[in-house]
């Protein structure tokens, strides 16, 4: 009996770790495919960026180029591509702190080059 209820763990912990998040991804993944609107660009399965021209149940029409419209299976589009806004942070590091002090450099020459050593 011992071996039976370890052995219905192991089922149990292999399911919750590997089929529910398949079925997450999967189910995410039909979700955006059904979401798709006229003007979105989307990227296909074979890595093309297209833009969105009609829509079909099963077909989409997009455009690859400047006046090239095809057909493409509704499942064949892998991701919808989003414009993602970058917060830019300002970078401290160019600027010396004021605990530290300013590293000296090199005395120059008349005509602007450091002098050779030695």
């Amino acid at each position: 009996m011992g071996g039976f209820l370890i052995l219905l763990i192991i089922l149990g912990a292999v399911w919750l770790l590997f089929v529910v998040p398949a079925r997450r991804r999967r189910r995410s993944h039909e979700d955006m495919q059904d979401e798709i609107e006229l003007g979105d660009e989307i990227i296909t399965a074979g890595g093309l960026h297209a833009f969105v021209r009609e829509l079909g149940d099963e077909q989409l029409r997009v455009e690859i180029a400047p006046d090239v419209v095809v057909t493409l299976d509704r499942r064949a589009v892998a991701a919808v591509a989003r414009e993602i806004e970058v917060e830019v942070e300002e970078d401290d590091a160019d600027e010396p702190d004021e605990d530290e002090p300013a590293a000296e450099l090199p005395p120059e020459t008349a005509d602007g080059t450091s002098p050779k050593p030695g």
